[in-house]
């Protein structure tokens, strides 16, 4: 009966989801009539087998993560359980896909109360993952940058203030993100010891709470302090990036005759598609699908409805597909559509 109700609901929201996508898009592109046969079209002509094939890097990212986040365990759990990891992963990325920012705090919630460890330190490591995607999202965007001002692309009005401020962005994040990633390996502890001498004058009940939220924020980033864990974090994310990259070109396949794209042409459309997430562009706003039609039809000169196509296609992969593993594993484990929402909120007011 729940998946019953679920499959209705979720047929509805993909439906609204793709008619947003087109509204946004027409309204970027003055004077072009939205022709539905071309895009429609489109999906007789897709070769579905690399659409599927395509499902097996971008599933494979999951997987990378719950390793990598083995990583961040390590000082307070030196054997976690990586299946326990990846079903944590997976149901926070659903939970994303369905509550939106909310959700994001389900996989630490969730990780911390399987593995028996402060859920505090399991937002310290979420957040130690997010500047280590950041920092590989700004990378990729670097060499698009590179790449589109070398082969002089001709860029339209949608994307030129992304040309004019995006390597100064990219030069200031960066070096904002190492900082802080050195400062989390080096500082740690003095920060420590700064913060409680500045609150030790509060009362004892309310200073050992804080003392004991302090040092789990502490433990959550004492992984950054061994040079043998920071490589194997950026490895694994680096090898993240090539699995979304290989989700890409083999979507990039499917559509080959209508949408066709070299492997640099791929790393392009990513770096523009990761920064536009990352920041509002002005105009447009921020939304992988938006972005990503924007930079193929004005970097690629594909038509709006190929490009809508193609980038309907790229957000169900890269968000959608999860929700129906995600909730079979929540199944599995006891927890349903109201269940995710209720950890999602519990582990926001944390």
């Amino acid at each position: 009966m729940l998946i019953r109700r679920l499959s209705w609901k979720w047929v509805v929201l993909c439906a609204l989801a793709a008619a947003l996508l087109i509204w946004l898009v027409t309204s970027q592109v003055s004077g072009h009539v939205f022709d539905w046969g071309v895009a429609l079209g489109s999906f007789r002509h897709l070769s579905w087998s690399w659409v599927f094939l395509s499902l097996v890097p971008i599933f494979g990212t999951y997987y990378g993560r719950a390793l990598r986040w083995a990583v961040f365990l390590k000082p307070l759990k030196p054997h976690p359980s990586i299946t326990g990891l990846l079903s944590a992963t997976i149901l926070g990325f659903t939970a994303i896909t369905l509550f939106g920012r909310p959700g994001e705090f389900v996989r630490p919630y969730l990780i911390a109360r399987k593995e028996g460890v402060p859920v505090t330190s399991q937002f310290a490591a979420w957040a130690i993952e997010r500047l280590f995607d950041l920092l590989m999202a700004l990378l990729v965007f670097a060499f698009a940058l590179t790449r589109v001002e070398s082969s002089g692309m001709r860029v339209g009005a949608g994307l030129s203030w992304v040309l004019e401020v995006g390597g100064k962005v990219v030069f200031l994040a960066c070096g904002l993100v190492l900082v802080i990633l050195v400062s989390l390996r080096h500082f740690a502890d003095p920060v420590r010891r700064r913060v409680l001498s500045a609150l030790s004058h509060l009362p004892e009940k309310r200073f050992h709470k804080i003392e004991r939220l302090v040092d789990a924020v502490v433990e959550g980033v004492r992984s950054t302090r061994s040079d043998g864990a920071m490589l194997a974090v950026f490895g694994y994310s680096v090898v993240e990036w090539v699995l979304i990259c290989a989700c890409y070109w083999c979507l990039a396949q499917a559509f080959h005759g209508l949408v066709d794209l070299s492997l640099v042409d791929v790393l392009i459309l990513m770096g523009f598609v990761s920064f536009g997430s990352i920041v509002q562009i002005p105009g447009v706003g921020g939304g992988m699908q938006v972005v990503s039609v924007l930079v193929l039809t004005e970097l690629f000169g594909i038509r709006v409805e190929l490009a809508s196509s193609f980038a309907l296609f790229l957000w169900f992969l890269t968000f959608v597909a999860i929700v129906p593993v995600g909730l079979f594993t929540g199944l599995k484990e006891g927890l349903d559509w109201h269940s995710l929402r209720r950890i999602g909120r519990e582990a926001s007011s944390q």
